[in-house]
Parts: C-alpha cells; structure tokens; sequence
C-alpha cells in the first residue's frame, strides 16, 4: 500500500521580503540561485530546446522552448527556500509544483500584452533569469499590486502604470499570476534564457493532472509545501 510522503514545511519570508509582496504581488529575490548552478542550468536549458514538435501544444513564434522538467538542478532550483517562502504567502496553504519550462524571446520577438494568468485560480508565477535582462532584451513587465487595484476593478489594464524588471543572472521574479504582466521585445538579440515556473494550491491538483500531457509535464509533482 502506498502513501504520500510528508508534507514539506516552507520557511517563512523575512519580514522586510514579506511586508514588500503583501504590497506589491511581487517579489524580485536577487542573487537566489547560487552562482554555482548557473552554468548548469543555462547548459541545461540550451539541451532542452528542440524542435516545435516536441510539444503537445504549438508554441509561440518569436520564442525558443526548451523542456528542462527533468533535469535534479533546474528540480532544486524551483525548490530553493526563498521561492518557496513567496509562494507560500502567496497561497497561504498546502501548495504544489504544477510545472517549469524555459522559455526564451528571440530577437525581434517576445512582446506579449499585458495580460492576466489562472483568473481565479490564485497560482503563483515564477521566472528563474539564467542571463542578464532588462528593457533592451524582452524583460518581464509588471503592474505592481498597489497600482492594479483600481484598474482590476474596472477590467482594465494600462501599459503607462507597468514597470520592466532587470537585473542579473540568477535573479527570480515571482508574483501572483493574476496580476498584470507580459514580456517586452527582444530589441538586442541578446540571450535572455529563463524558466518558467508555477506553483497551484493543492485543491487545484486534480485539474493540473488531467491535462499533464497537454503542458509537457513529465516531472513527479507530488510534492506538497505547507507554510
């Protein structure tokens, strides 16, 4: 008879951590992933990319791929400590890893509009920045929370409010997927490899496995994080 291993318990955020992703939605942890796995992570980001058909569902054009689910350090990166803190906030209960992806915006490609994620579902998002970004090579852009509010509440999303993040190698943005965001373009060409990744709370499990095949996940999930 088989039976799930105990729930792994999350550390909290530090206060100062906290205080600013209860104001904004979302947290920018610079330097969380240790500078040691770097190189790792982008070589194995660069052997996951393949060809369109590899993926259940069609991709976007103006974007590299790569399925890196499998690989033990792109597995430890989505459990380091501070980004399972954020996550935990955020959700505020028993909470999974749902899936992870690399994704990169090509040259001349990567706009995306602003746009909501999971309304409803209250998942957590994650990018892992695996090379330098900002505005010039299709860095994420945000509306933090304090300024969405009102415009939520009207069906609204306005560019003029949104900020772009930047920042290094190692950096991670983790936000609440409902809020407003979206990639820039790639102007420079200039490689900004990331992985993509979600947290769901654990009600949310027995949808996330019955379209497994459709997303590509390949990975064990059965993870759950507590706060």
């Amino acid at each position: 008879m088989s039976h799930r291993a105990a729930p792994t318990k999350v550390t909290p955020l530090a206060p100062d951590q906290a205080a600013a992703l209860a104001r904004d939605g979302y947290l920018l942890l610079r330097g969380a992933v240790p500078e040691a796995w770097r190189e790792a992570l982008r070589a194995a980001f660069d052997a996951g990319v393949g060809t369109s058909d590899q993926w259940a569902v069609p991709r976007g054009f103006g974007w590299r791929h790569a399925l890196v689910d499998l690989d033990p350090i792109v597995q430890r990166t989505c459990r380091l400590p501070p980004l399972l803190a954020a996550g935990a906030q955020m959700l505020a209960g028993p909470f999974f890893l749902s899936q992870v992806e690399g994704r990169e915006p090509l040259q001349g490609g990567g706009h995306q509009p602003l746009h909501r994620d999971g309304v409803g579902s209250r998942a957590v998002a994650a990018l892992v920045f695996l090379d330098p970004y900002g505005p010039d090579n299709g860095a994420t852009r945000l509306v933090p929370r304090h300024l969405d509010q009102g415009l939520a509440n009207r069906g609204e999303l306005d560019e003029a409010v949104s900020l772009i993040t930047t920042g290094e190698a190692g950096d991670i943005l983790v936000f609440d997927a409902d809020l407003p965001h979206g990639a820039t373009r790639n102007r420079s060409g200039a490689r900004r490899r990331s992985l993509l990744l979600n947290f769901m709370p654990e009600r949310m499990r027995e949808v996330q496995e019955s379209c497994r095949a459709i997303r590509n996940v390949r990975m064990d999930t059965s993870e759950v994080f507590v706060p």
